[in-house]
């Protein structure tokens, strides 16, 4: 952790997850891509197997996802104030974005511009999405590949074809694989 600690500062986590938060729109989905761009590929201070986990855990905890990515990345690298330090960085452009527009709303109601940069931007969204999803299904895949396809099957079937709340099946399929794993350890 010491080595860690001493290729990120507390200044280079703030300003990536202000530069981060401040310019990508869509939520923790769109975000976690280039949060491991960033810390896996570039800085090299996290690897793939730990990112899933820092991913899987921000996806269980409360509130938003980006918010609990930011949060656990930065404890990770930086301990408690790193975590800190990325939260405050995270939800500083939330605030001025939605003080700004709160204090614009009937401009930005009507606006012709507006309407169709956020309807383009939904589009990109969706293909980020896509791109995250794929990129975390292959290394899950490559750790346990009949467990995770039973896993996604699973949790597509459950929320496709029932009406079972994503927040019960996300914990179900989370004790599934804790009971799974702690048995085999076991073993």
């Amino acid at each position: 952790m010491n080595a860690t600690k001493d290729k990120v500062s507390l200044w280079e986590l703030f300003t990536i997850f202000l530069k981060i938060n401040t310019f990508t729109f869509g939520g923790g989905y769109t975000i976690v891509p280039i949060i491991r761009d960033e810390f896996v590929n570039h800085k090299k201070v996290i690897d793939d197997e730990e990112m899933l986990d820092l991913v899987a855990l921000s996806q269980s905890g409360p509130g938003a996802m980006v918010i609990s990515a930011s949060l656990l990345t930065g404890y990770r690298l930086r301990g408690p104030l790193g975590a800190l330090t990325c939260v405050i960085a995270s939800i500083l452009p939330c605030l001025v974005i939605i003080f700004t527009i709160s204090h614009f709303y009937q401009a930005f109601r009507n606006n012709f511009y507006i309407n169709a940069m956020l309807l383009g931007i939904s589009g990109i969204i969706s293909a980020v999405l896509f791109v995250t999803v794929y990129n975390m299904g292959r290394t899950a895949l490559e750790v346990h590949p009949v467990f995770s396809i039973c896993m996604m099957v699973l949790a597509f079937v459950l929320g496709f074809f029932t009406n079972i709340n994503t927040g019960l099946i996300i914990l179900l399929l989370g004790l599934i694989g804790i009971v799974v794993f702690t048995w085999e350890a076991k073993q």
